[in-house]
């Protein structure tokens, strides 16, 4: 399948994006943001990263920390940098009332996190979070289809997110892995979990799980499996949708990328469930980078426009699910929401 043209520009390129920290991820942010043609600052603590980027980029500012780049006229910040400055640094720029985007996770708390998204509305600001799948467009694809009836009745996701490495010392497994495939989740589901139930492993350091098993049970019983693992022998990135009349799957570490669409399930035919097995569907999709996808969106509403995708509140709800997983991880238990929390689950926004 052709790729299309992912480096095209956004529609307005008088737009000017700064984006603080030009770390691992923060250069991705730099780069694709100077495809754009929208890149204007860049903040980065460390002085030869920061003579780097100076020679590499002679347009664009450069400066040793955000207070000394609030000053300038910028349309909006990118947040690269690591999670436990997250709060304190978007908390500024929104007191200067500036559009911004933060890196997963938004804070390490979502009490933290309900925070920025009040502020941000105090201050008539954009916060959008850097869930990048939900700018897949194999997601995005597979939840139009959805959407669509394809599958029938959503019944049943999992999500297998397995590698060799890379271990962190900062935080767990689920902290590093899951909070992609809960992004996922709440955007194709559209509601928060009813029971959030964790089991794990620990085996590389005291009190760090390696690998954890996670069980979300929704309203209109859809159930949602996350296993994720950084001690697996490959790498896998696969996600499989179960509806009453087909079921999706899409393996992103795979070399072909494919979404498969699987006429099969069960059908209970004079009380007997008879398997049903159909065709198999290539189904065709664009093939653009998340990364420039979520930037583009991001630099295209520093207009104003209301977030709509990867807005405050997603990011809000992925880590009270976080939050909960982890408490049933370290405890053993499940976490259920209260009679309030369900309220506001099924009450429309």
């Amino acid at each position: 399948m052709k790729k299309s043209n992912s480096l095209s520009r956004v529609s307005d390129t008088s737009r000017s994006i700064c984006v603080v920290g030009a770390g691992r991820w923060g250069k991705n942010h730099i780069k694709t943001l100077h495809e754009l043609g929208c890149l204007a600052g860049i903040v980065e603590a460390n002085a030869d990263v920061r003579a780097e980027f100076q020679n590499k980029y002679p347009d664009v500012k450069t400066f040793p920390s955000i207070k000394h780049a609030i000053s300038e006229d910028f349309d909006g910040f990118t947040v690269a940098t690591p999670a436990e400055t997250h709060f304190e640094i978007a908390e500024f720029i929104i007191r200067h009332k500036r559009h911004l985007l933060v890196e997963k996770p938004l804070t390490l708390k979502a009490l933290e996190a309900r925070r920025l998204k009040e502020l941000a509305e105090e201050n008539g600001v954009n916060l959008m979070v850097g869930h990048l799948l939900l700018f897949h467009p194999a997601i995005r694809k597979i939840k139009k289809l959805i959407e669509k009836g394809k599958i029938g009745k959503l019944e049943y996701i999992y999500s297998n997110r397995l590698n060799l490495g890379t271990v962190r010392t900062e935080d767990n497994i689920l902290w590093s892995f899951a909070p992609h495939d809960i992004s996922v989740f709440q955007f194709i589901i559209g509601s928060l979990p009813v029971e959030v139930i964790s089991r794990g492993g620990v085996f590389l350091q005291p009190h760090n799980h390696d690998s954890s098993m996670t069980v979300l049970t929704y309203p209109n019983n859809i159930v949602g499996h996350i296993f994720v693992s950084w001690l697996h022998p490959f790498k896998e990135h696969r996600m499989v949708v179960i509806g009453s009349k087909g079921m999706f799957s899409y393996e992103d570490s795979s070399d072909d990328k494919n979404i498969l669409f699987y006429e099969k399930g069960i059908d209970w035919i004079q009380g007997e469930p008879i398997k049903r097995d159909g065709p198999t569907e290539n189904i065709p999709y664009d093939r653009a980078m998340p990364l420039t996808e979520e930037l583009k969106y991001f630099v295209e509403h520093t207009n104003g426009e209301p977030i709509g995708i990867a807005d405050a509140q997603n990011g809000v709800e992925v880590l009270e699910i976080l939050e909960k997983a982890s408490e049933s991880l370290l405890t053993g238990g499940s976490q259920k929401s209260g009679i309030r929390d369900f309220l506001r689950i099924i009450q429309p926004k």
